[in-house]
């Protein structure tokens, strides 16, 4: 089959083995697969990204010296059973799934593993049982955004938000509008958001932000501690992941507020102490998500309830995965770009 290989911090469209599906899964056809900030940070910090997933118990399993295929926010068509399989399903249908598959009591993430191809190739094997069955009035590339919204709606549960929380979010690329789109959901308001990109900043107000705020311009945290009191507790969601984010965001923050540390930071960073200890600050870690959850986010995509389609800015095949990473390291425009491996 066709897929676009991480080999040697290169992206190389290739000819690869198809995958075999063993017990209890099922081989399926990719449909469309969303480009991750996580793959970008893959493709430039691979060991970085290795070793500490494997100090925390993480689920990537990436061999940096051979060949993966990345991909992991997808929607599929069942092509065919492994043995051991109650083939729920017809062949045909539409599915999402969470992207792990279960090996010797644990869980490997599919896309980030040299053993298990993800959606940037032509197919891939899922465990049947993690399998949710796309109806035929939701688009393909609407169902595909599933993974990725339940990543902020993760964060946005790991808040813990009380009825009169005002939030603000920095950064608004994919991760902090899928934050936004959550923070909607549940009602919260005022929503903040900052970000350099006026595209990204429309996006935000599409989304659900009530202010979106150019950092050059204006100061973030001013407009948002006019929104904030005593009574008006803050929640801060860090979405950009670099350096020195979290320090500012400390040094800015009222007392008492929650700070979300969403964004994918791969170097170290530095932060002062004193700012969090005479606030009180809540410093709060997260990454991904449950099964429950993503089982939520795509039940309220189903019903309409999270609007997902503006995040969608571009469509690539596979021929055009390796530039359509280029354009996202370099721009700031765009929301999600995704891949569909048979698009001519």
């Amino acid at each position: 089959m066709r897929a676009v290989v991480l080999r040697n911090n290169q992206l190389v469209v290739d000819d690869v083995p198809v995958p075999q599906p063993g017990r209890g899964e099922v081989l399926v056809k990719t449909l469309a697969c969303g480009i991750c900030g996580t793959d970008l940070h893959a493709l430039k910090f691979s060991k970085t990204l290795v070793g500490g997933s494997r100090s925390a118990g993480g689920m990537f399993a990436i061999d940096p010296t051979r060949d993966i295929v990345m991909g992991h926010e997808f929607c599929a068509e069942i092509l065919d059973y492994g043995p051991g399989t109650r083939r729920r399903f017809k062949v045909g249908t539409r599915v999402c799934s969470t992207p792990s598959l279960p090996r010797g009591g644990a869980d490997q993430g599919i896309g980030y593993s040299t053993e298990h191809p993800g959606g940037f190739g032509e197919m891939m094997r899922l465990c049947e049982d993690n399998l949710l069955e796309v109806p035929r009035d939701l688009p393909t590339e609407v169902a595909a955004l599933t993974e990725p919204m339940a990543v902020g709606y993760h964060a946005v549960l790991k808040a813990r938000l009380e009825k009169r929380d005002a939030s603000l979010v920095i950064g608004c690329g994919p991760v902090g509008l899928s934050i936004i789109a959550a923070l909607k959901r549940k009602g919260a308001a005022p929503i903040i958001a900052s970000d350099l990109s006026p595209g990204r900043r429309e996006l935000a107000i599409q989304m659900g932000a009530d202010m979106a705020i150019n950092p050059k311009e204006k100061s973030p945290y001013e407009a948002f501690h006019s929104h904030t009191s005593p009574r008006r507790p803050a929640v801060i969601f860090e979405c950009v992941g670099i350096p020195g984010i979290i320090d500012e965001i400390m040094f800015h923050a009222p007392r008492d507020a929650k700070i979300i540390v969403a964004g994918l930071c791969m170097e170290r960073d530095h932060l002062y102490p004193l700012s969090g200890i005479h606030k009180e600050l809540n410093l709060q870690f997260v990454v991904g998500y449950t099964g429950y959850e993503f089982a939520d986010t795509f039940r309220d995509i189903r019903k309409g309830k999270l609007r997902v389609e503006p995040l969608i800015t571009g469509k690539v095949g596979i021929e055009g995965v390796p530039g359509a990473f280029q354009e996202l390291a370099s721009s700031g425009s765009h929301g999600k770009i995704l891949v569909e491996p048979f698009r001519a």
